[in-house]
C-alpha cells in the first residue's frame, strides 16, 4: 500500500493547534475547583475577622431597653457630642493647614519643595499619644516651660488637658492625611482650566476659589474622612489629655462596669457613627466628582511667589516646627534630663523586644492571610468576592478599644483559656490592621499580567507552584509595603495591647502610657523616640517616590 499524505476522505482536516487545546481544557477544569477552594478559605477567614463586630452587636442587643436608656443619659450624650465636636474641629483645622501647604508645594515655585514635602509628611508617623506626651511634657504640670518660668514667679500654666489639648495634639499629627490627599489631587488636575481662568481676567485668588478648590473637593473630602475616622478611633491622645471622648469612656466603663451590654452599646454607638460618616462620604463623593477633571499634562507652569516667598517659607516652617521639631525636641529634652538624673533605660529593652516580636508575627501572618483574599478579589471577581473583600475591610473601621472589648466579651464567655493570651492579642491586631496589608498587595496584583500565570500553567506547572514562582515574586513590592505598614501600626497600637496583653507583658506603647500616667516624663522619652525613629524609617517602604 502506498503512503497516503493527504487527508482521508470524510475525516476532518488536520488541526495543529490540537496540542494547545488539552492544556487549556485542563486549566479550565482546574479553575473552578481552585476558585471554590479559595472561596471556602476566604469565607472562613472573613467569618473569623468579623467575629468581634458580630459578637459586639449580639452583646449590645442582649438588653436593648437597658442599653438605650444608658446611652441616652445626659452625660453619655455629652460624651457622644465630645467625640463629634472633636472630629469636626480636627477635620476643619487640618483642612485649613493642609490645603495651602499642598498648593504651595505643587502649584508654586516654593524653594525646597521636595524637602518641605518630606518634612510635612513625617508627622504622620508620630503616634498621637507620643505627641500628646510631648505637649504635656512641655506645657503640663511639672513641664519644661513651667520649670523655666518659675524663676519669674509663674507657678502654674493654664491647663493643657481637655478639649484644647486633644484637638491640638490630634490636629498636629493627622494633617498629613489631608496634605497627601490634596497634593495628589492637585497633581492630577488639569492646569488648562486655571490658565483659561487667568486669561479671562481672573486673579490668582479668584481662580483658586472658583476653579481649583471645587475640583479638589473629592481629595479634601477623602483626607477629611480619614482624619475624622482617625479622631473618632483615637484613644491615646484623648486618654493622655483626659478628654472624655467615646473611646476613653468605653475604656473606663469596661474597667469599672459589670454591665457588659452597656459597654457594648457604647462601642456599637461608635461603630454606627463611623458607618454614617462612610455613607455620607459616599453620597458627597458622587456630587463632588462632577467638578473634577483629570490632567493630561505633566508640566505645569508654577506660580511665582515673588515677595511672598518669605511668608510661604515661614508658614511651612511654623507647621514643621510645631508638628515635628517641637515634639522631638521635647522628647530629647526629657531623655537628657533622665540621663542626668541616673535613668538607665534598661527596662526599655524588654518592651522593645516584645513590641518587635508581636509586630513581626502579626505582619507575617497578615502577609499569608491576605494572599488568598487578594487572589480571589483580582483573579475571581464576583459578588461573593466583593462581599468578602468588604468583610475583610470592616475591621479597619473598628477602633482598637472596641475590637479589644468585643474579644474580651467573647473570650470570657466561650474561650476563657484565650483570655489575656498572645494569640488573642495577635488576632485583634489582624482584625484591625489586615486591610493595611490588603491595599498595597491588591494594587501590586492588579499590575501582574494574568497571561504570565496562564503560560506557566500551559507548561504543566500546578497552581501552587505558579503562585510560589510567578505570582508572589511579581507582587513582592506591594507585599513588602503591606508587611511594613502592618508591622509599624502594631508597634504603635495602644488600647488593644492594654486590654488584651497578658499581665506584665509590657510593650513600648504600654510603657509610654504607664510612665506618663505617673508623670515620669524622662522614663517615657526613650521608648517614644524609638517609636518615632522606627516609624520614620517606614516611609522608605511605604511611600513611593514621585517626580516633580
Amino acid at each position: 500500500m502506498g503512503r497516503h499524505t493527504g487527508p482521508i476522505a470524510g475525516s476532518p482536516p488536520f488541526q495543529p493547534p490540537l496540542i494547545m487545546i488539552v492544556p487549556s481544557r485542563r486549566r479550565a477544569f482546574r479553575q473552578p475547583a481552585w476558585g471554590v477552594g479559595l472561596g471556602v478559605i476566604n469565607i472562613v477567614l472573613v467569618a473569623l475577622l468579623s467575629l468581634p463586630l458580630v459578637y459586639l452587636i449580639l452583646r449590645a442587643t442582649s438588653d436593648t431597653a437597658d442599653g438605650w436608656d444608658y446611652i441616652t443619659q445626659p452625660n453619655k450624650l455629652r460624651v457622644l457630642w465630645n467625640s463629634i465636636s472633636l472630629g469636626g474641629a480636627v477635620a476643619l483645622t487640618t483642612t485649613l493647614i493642609a490645603v495651602p501647604l499642598a498648593w504651595l508645594v505643587v502649584r508654586t515655585d516654593l524653594r525646597g519643595r521636595r524637602w518641605w514635602t518630606i518634612l510635612l509628611t513625617v508627622p504622620l508617623v508620630i503616634p498621637s499619644y507620643v505627641g500628646a506626651f510631648a505637649l504635656i511634657g512641655a506645657f503640663g504640670p511639672k513641664g519644661m516651660v513651667q520649670g523655666w518660668l518659675e524663676d519669674f514667679g509663674v507657678e502654674r500654666l493654664p491647663s493643657i488637658y481637655g478639649f484644647f489639648g486633644a484637638w491640638l495634639s490630634i490636629s498636629l499629627f493627622s494633617f498629613p492625611y489631608v496634605f497627601l490627599s490634596v497634593r495628589a489631587g492637585l497633581r492630577g488636575l488639569d492646569p488648562q482650566l486655571e490658565e483659561a481662568s487667568k486669561m479671562l481676567g481672573r486673579g490668582t485668588w479668584a481662580t483658586f476659589f472658583k476653579i481649583t478648590l471645587p475640583q479638589l473637593l473629592p481629595s479634601i473630602q477623602a483626607g477629611g474622612l480619614l482624619v475624622i475616622l482617625y479622631t473618632l478611633s483615637d484613644f491615646g491622645a484623648v486618654a493622655f489629655m483626659r478628654f472624655n471622648a467615646l473611646t476613653r469612656d468605653i475604656y473606663i466603663q469596661n474597667s469599672q462596669s459589670f454591665r457588659n451590654n452597656r459597654v457594648a452599646m457604647l462601642g456599637l454607638e461608635l461603630v454606627i457613627l463611623a458607618a454614617l460618616l462612610l455613607l455620607i462620604s459616599r453620597r458627597l463623593e458622587g456630587n463632588a466628582k462632577a467638578y473634577q477633571r483629570q490632567s493630561t499634562r505633566k508640566n505645569t507652569t508654577r506660580l511665582r511667589l515673588g515677595k511672598w516667598q518669605i511668608a510661604a517659607q515661614l508658614f511651612c516652617g511654623v507647621i514643621v516646627l510645631l508638628a515635628l521639631v517641637a515634639p522631638i525636641g521635647v522628647t530629647v529634652y526629657w531623655l537628657i534630663n533622665g540621663l542626668e538624673r541616673g535613668e538607665t533605660f534598661n527596662e526599655m529593652l524588654g518592651p522593645l523586644q516584645r513590641s518587635m516580636r508581636l509586630a513581626g508575627i502579626t505582619a507575617g501572618i497578615a502577609g499569608l492571610v491576605a494572599l488568598p483574599l487578594v487572589i480571589m478579589q483580582v483573579r475571581y471577581p464576583s459578588k461573593l468576592s466583593r462581599w468578602l473583600g468588604f468583610g475583610a475591610y470592616v475591621g479597619n473601621a473598628l477602633p482598637g478599644v472596641v475590637v479589644a472589648i468585643a474579644l474580651v466579651f467573647f473570650a470570657t464567655r466561650y474561650a476563657f483559656d484565650l483570655y489575656q493570651t498572645l494569640p488573642l492579642l495577635i488576632f485583634a491586631y489582624l482584625v484591625r490592621f489586615l486591610p493595611e496589608m490588603l491595599g498595597p498587595l491588591q494594587a501590586s496584583m492588579l499590575q501582574v499580567n494574568p497571561h504570565l500565570e496562564e503560560s506557566a500553567l500551559t507548561l504543566g506547572r500546578n497552581r501552587l507552584r505558579v503562585l510560589a514562582t510567578i505570582t508572589v515574586p511579581l507582587v513582592r513590592s506591594g507585599w513588602v509595603a503591606g508587611v511594613a505598614l502592618v508591622f509599624l501600626t502594631v508597634m504603635k497600637e495602644l488600647p488593644a495591647t492594654r486590654i488584651l496583653a497578658p499581665i506584665g507583658y509590657d510593650t513600648l506603647a504600654t510603657q509610654i502610657w504607664s510612665a506618663t500616667q505617673e508623670l515620669f516624663y524622662a522614663r517615657a522619652a526613650a521608648p517614644s523616640l524609638v517609636l518615632v525613629i522606627v516609624s520614620a524609617l517606614s516611609l522608605i517602604y511605604i511611600l513611593e517616590p514621585e517626580d516633580d
